[in-house]
Protein backbone atom coordinates (compact mmCIF):
# COMPACT_ATOMS: atom_id res chain seq x y z
CA UNK A 1 0.00 0.00 0.00
CA UNK A 2 1.46 3.24 -0.67
CA UNK A 3 1.21 6.26 1.24
CA UNK A 4 -0.20 9.82 -0.13
CA UNK A 5 1.08 13.00 0.47
CA UNK A 6 -2.31 14.95 1.34
CA UNK A 7 -2.96 14.27 4.72
CA UNK A 8 -7.03 13.95 6.17
CA UNK A 9 -6.45 16.81 8.80
CA UNK A 10 -9.45 18.26 9.81
CA UNK A 11 -13.62 17.11 9.58
CA UNK A 12 -16.69 19.36 10.31
CA UNK A 13 -20.51 18.28 11.18
CA UNK A 14 -22.84 20.82 10.12
CA UNK A 15 -26.34 20.93 12.16
CA UNK A 16 -29.00 23.18 12.50
CA UNK A 17 -28.80 21.62 16.19
CA UNK A 18 -25.27 22.24 17.26
CA UNK A 19 -25.84 22.47 21.00
CA UNK A 20 -28.01 18.54 20.45
CA UNK A 21 -24.49 17.46 18.07
CA UNK A 22 -21.78 18.81 20.88
CA UNK A 23 -23.92 16.89 23.51
CA UNK A 24 -24.16 13.41 21.31
CA UNK A 25 -20.17 13.59 20.83
CA UNK A 26 -19.60 14.14 23.93
CA UNK A 27 -21.24 11.79 25.46
CA UNK A 28 -20.24 9.05 23.02
CA UNK A 29 -16.50 9.93 23.27
CA UNK A 30 -16.11 12.40 25.43
CA UNK A 31 -15.29 15.04 23.47
CA UNK A 32 -15.11 18.54 24.67
CA UNK A 33 -16.04 21.67 22.16
CA UNK A 34 -14.77 25.28 22.36
CA UNK A 35 -17.50 27.92 20.31
CA UNK A 36 -15.16 30.01 18.47
CA UNK A 37 -17.74 31.68 16.32
CA UNK A 38 -17.69 32.34 12.68
CA UNK A 39 -17.23 34.78 9.81
CA UNK A 40 -21.37 34.90 9.05
CA UNK A 41 -21.75 34.95 12.74
CA UNK A 42 -22.80 31.48 13.51
CA UNK A 43 -21.96 28.89 15.92
CA UNK A 44 -18.55 27.61 15.14
CA UNK A 45 -17.61 24.92 18.01
CA UNK A 46 -13.73 23.32 17.73
CA UNK A 47 -12.71 20.01 19.28
CA UNK A 48 -9.23 18.67 19.24
CA UNK A 49 -10.76 15.21 19.67
CA UNK A 50 -8.07 13.23 17.80
CA UNK A 51 -5.33 14.61 20.43
CA UNK A 52 -1.97 13.24 18.78
CA UNK A 53 -3.29 10.61 16.70
CA UNK A 54 -6.18 11.59 15.09
CA UNK A 55 -7.64 14.50 13.79
CA UNK A 56 -9.58 17.54 15.36
CA UNK A 57 -12.85 18.44 13.83
CA UNK A 58 -16.02 21.30 14.91
CA UNK A 59 -19.59 21.11 14.79
CA UNK A 60 -21.05 24.24 12.55
CA UNK A 61 -24.33 25.60 13.56
CA UNK A 62 -26.32 25.59 10.45
CA UNK A 63 -29.44 27.64 9.79
CA UNK A 64 -32.41 25.15 9.46
CA UNK A 65 -32.76 25.40 5.85
CA UNK A 66 -29.31 23.36 4.58
CA UNK A 67 -29.59 19.72 5.03
CA UNK A 68 -26.86 18.09 7.82
CA UNK A 69 -23.64 16.89 6.81
CA UNK A 70 -20.21 16.04 7.92
CA UNK A 71 -17.04 15.97 5.70
CA UNK A 72 -13.31 15.61 6.02
CA UNK A 73 -10.82 18.16 4.58
CA UNK A 74 -7.82 17.26 3.12
CA UNK A 75 -4.93 19.39 3.62
CA UNK A 76 -3.91 20.32 0.15
CA UNK A 77 -0.02 22.75 -1.26
CA UNK A 78 -2.79 24.72 -3.96
CA UNK A 79 -6.32 25.07 -3.58
CA UNK A 80 -7.05 26.31 -6.72
CA UNK A 81 -4.94 23.71 -8.12
CA UNK A 82 -6.39 20.91 -6.60
CA UNK A 83 -10.22 22.46 -7.83
CA UNK A 84 -8.82 22.32 -11.73
CA UNK A 85 -7.45 19.02 -10.61
CA UNK A 86 -10.92 17.72 -8.88
CA UNK A 87 -12.75 18.60 -12.58
CA UNK A 88 -10.45 17.30 -14.58
CA UNK A 89 -10.94 14.26 -13.07
CA UNK A 90 -14.92 14.34 -13.19
CA UNK A 91 -15.43 15.67 -9.71
CA UNK A 92 -17.27 19.41 -9.43
CA UNK A 93 -16.68 22.39 -7.33
CA UNK A 94 -19.81 22.78 -4.97
CA UNK A 95 -17.91 25.80 -3.16
CA UNK A 96 -15.28 28.05 -4.52
CA UNK A 97 -11.51 28.43 -3.12
CA UNK A 98 -12.07 31.44 -0.40
CA UNK A 99 -10.05 33.13 2.41
CA UNK A 100 -10.31 33.97 5.34
CA UNK A 101 -9.19 36.96 7.48
CA UNK A 102 -6.29 34.46 8.60
CA UNK A 103 -5.25 33.48 5.37
CA UNK A 104 -6.59 30.04 5.58
CA UNK A 105 -7.86 28.46 1.77
CA UNK A 106 -10.99 26.36 1.50
CA UNK A 107 -12.95 25.01 -1.28
CA UNK A 108 -15.63 22.10 -1.23
CA UNK A 109 -15.76 19.74 -4.04
CA UNK A 110 -18.44 16.62 -5.18
CA UNK A 111 -16.45 13.98 -6.02
CA UNK A 112 -17.33 11.86 -9.24
CA UNK A 113 -19.80 9.68 -7.11
CA UNK A 114 -21.68 12.63 -5.54
CA UNK A 115 -19.95 12.50 -2.10
CA UNK A 116 -18.74 15.90 -0.75
CA UNK A 117 -15.20 17.10 0.81
CA UNK A 118 -13.16 19.82 1.64
CA UNK A 119 -9.58 20.64 0.67
CA UNK A 120 -7.77 23.56 2.53
CA UNK A 121 -4.35 25.12 2.78
CA UNK A 122 -3.45 26.80 6.51
CA UNK A 123 -2.81 30.16 7.19
CA UNK A 124 0.84 30.84 6.05
CA UNK A 125 3.13 30.44 9.04
CA UNK A 126 4.02 33.49 10.92
CA UNK A 127 7.51 35.09 11.88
Amino acid sequence: MSRSTTPITWFEIGTDRPEEAEKFYGELFGWTFEEQGSANGGSYRVTGAGGDTGIGGAIRGTDGTSPTYTVFYAEVADVAETCRRAEAAGGRVLVPARTTPSGLTSAHLLDSTGNRLGIFTPPPQQS
